[in-house]
């Protein structure tokens, strides 16, 4: 999904639908990094996705915030 799109998506959630998806992509980042320890992971970009799509989803949270 391009970046734009996903911002898009986020701006539309409240925050509390954004801090179920922050957990949610916390945990999926944990577990990638889990597989990479352990050589079970294949697509070793996903992690650095993962942690960019993190930081987007913070960033919204801010903005909204400060409305």
């Amino acid at each position: 999904m391009k970046a734009s799109k996903f911002v898009e998506e986020l701006k539309v959630k409240s925050v509390e639908e954004l801090n179920k998806e922050l957990v949610a992509a916390k945990k999926e980042l944990f577990n990638l990094r889990f597989q990479n320890a352990t050589n079970q992971l294949d697509n070793t970009s996903r992690i650095k996705e993962v942690r960019k799509n993190i930081a987007r989803i913070q960033t919204v949270i801010t903005e909204k915030a400060r409305a």
